[in-house]
């Protein structure tokens, strides 16, 4: 399938803790990449990214590392940082290469264990697991990710990761991988219908998020946490400057826009991480981030598609709402 290792110098690694449904998804690029990031959610668990700023000096990243576990799980990219270290892969300062691994986490707590979280050795682990294919469904950072969870953990459906890709006509690449654990639902970009969400428990059917919002007595009993966050990583063998990868990600994020409703909340953590590793002439920016926007959005319906029943929550493969 299609998928964010198809473009050249990128690769994917997992590890879990499957028992605390908890991990650790690592996309490295060990050449390097010029970097960037869109964070659009209120409640945001992150590491390096005022460093992709256009203004900061280091333009180069080694990893971008998707963690769960909250805030405690950004202990994960410390185990990558590690990694690469150890191969001699970071930036040069003239006393040591200093490998740049900008991170986010998401809150998976709710699912699993809330006394385990991603941890260095998962994060050295998903390096040691990182090649040019790309798994998807409940692995890595995907482990514990939920959607639909307007009703609390009992009326959730299980998420994960996933992943796609493009090749234009001139060659250029363009892929993404997504670890989506929305607050609400996620729906097909192209005609809106729910395909994981809310579920009402007593009518067996979707519960209809924007639905639930617009209702007086859900309002008034509203106590919402910072316990949702959707992170993506946009790849291009494009040759872009650091404003422009910043730019991409910015784009790109409509992705989310399209496939989740609702998203970038005060108490969501959304961030798009973009990685440019300049092999091709770019086309023109906007073209390459309205394309990075519906591939965002195909990853993240895969990543609810492609998501197996775990921590008794069910999947999208195994649920028909009645009456659908």
């Amino acid at each position: 399938m299609p998928a964010i290792t198809d473009v050249p110098g990128v690769l994917v690694g997992h590890a879990h803790d499957i028992d605390a449904l908890t991990g650790c998804t690592v996309v490295l690029t060990p050449a390097g990449a010029v970097g960037g990031v869109d964070v659009r959610g209120g409640g945001p668990g992150t590491r390096e990214t005022d460093l992709l700023d256009p203004t900061a000096m280091v333009a180069v990243v080694h990893a971008i590392a998707l963690c769960g576990g909250s805030a405690l799980g950004l202990a994960a990219a410390s185990g990558v940082a590690e990694w690469l270290h150890a191969r001699n892969i970071g930036f040069d300062t003239g006393l040591a290469r200093i490998p740049i691994v900008p991170a986010a986490v998401i809150f998976d707590l709710l699912v699993g264990r809330a006394d385990r979280w991603a941890t260095a050795e998962l994060g050295r682990a998903a390096c040691d697991a990182a090649g040019s294919s790309t798994l998807e469904g409940c692995v890595g950072v995907g482990a514990g990710a939920a959607v639909g969870k307007l009703l609390g953990p009992i009326g959730a459906m299980k998420s994960g990761v996933g992943s796609w890709s493009e090749t234009l006509a001139d060659g250029t690449i363009i892929g993404a991988l997504v670890v989506c654990n929305a607050w609400g639902d996620v729906c097909s970009a192209s005609d809106g219908r729910i395909l994981a969400g809310t579920r009402n428990l007593q009518t067996g059917q979707f519960a209809g998020a924007m639905h639930l919002l617009r209702q007086p007595a859900y309002q008034a009993g509203l106590q919402l946490m910072a316990r949702n966050t959707t992170l993506a990583v946009v790849a291009t063998n494009a040759q872009l400057s650091k404003a422009e990868t910043n730019k991409l990600a910015q784009m790109a994020q409509d992705g989310l826009a399209r496939t989740i409703r609702p998203v970038h909340t005060p108490f969501d953590g959304d961030t798009v991480f973009a990685l440019a590793t300049g092999e091709r002439s770019a086309l023109p920016l906007a073209v390459l981030g309205a394309i990075a926007a519906d591939i965002v959005a195909q990853a993240v319906e895969r990543s609810v598609l492609q998501a197996t029943a775990l921590g008794g929550l069910p999947a999208a493969a195994d649920y028909s709402p009645q009456g659908a």
